[in-house]
């Protein structure tokens, strides 16, 4: 199964995103996708799994869940939007992530790529693919791609689309 996982694209789809879609089984989206227009491009590619995130409206929010639960080729994945930053993890997930840790945790949010694996937290692996929007205080725009196969993540790569396109000055 070939991934691509992005967060954090507040409305904007970079048209550079299109060129590592269509090689790829499934779309992730970790939240804050800011319009249907985002996840109506992405769904008409391939198949998209998402969250909403906390600037994405009602209309959003009644077509993804806060937390997407699924096994991807033996792998447990869990998608929310807002997990905190590891070690550290939100008390809203922290009770289950003690109880049920996923294989893999994914989230957004932070606009800060992240990819590390907790020995604590039964070896569970946690991304957040940065931001591949251009509103926020990230500088680079991100996104990763890997595969999944029998369980396990292979051959996973950072993608960068760019610096963030900076907002004119209001005088």
């Amino acid at each position: 199964m070939k991934i691509l996982l992005l967060s954090d694209t507040h409305g904007f789809l970079d048209e550079k995103i299109h060129e590592y879609l269509n090689d790829r089984d499934e779309v992730w989206h970790a939240g804050d996708i800011g319009s249907g227009e985002v996840a109506d491009a992405l769904e008409s590619v391939t198949k998209l799994r998402a969250v909403f995130g906390n600037i994405d409206d009602l209309t959003i929010q009644k077509r993804f869940p806060l937390n997407n639960h699924f096994v991807c080729e033996g792998l447990k994945v869990w998608i929310t939007h807002i997990a905190g930053n590891p070690p550290h993890f939100d008390l809203r997930i922290k009770k289950e992530l003690m109880s049920q840790p996923p294989d893999l945790l994914i989230s957004g949010h932070s606009h800060i790529l992240k990819i590390t694996r907790h020995k604590e937290w039964n070896n569970m692996i946690y991304i957040n693919p940065g931001a591949a929007g251009n509103h926020g205080f990230h500088i680079e725009r991100t996104m990763v791609r890997f595969d999944v196969e029998k369980g396990l993540i292979q051959n996973m790569e950072v993608i960068q689309l760019g610096k963030r396109g900076y907002l004119p000055k209001v005088y």
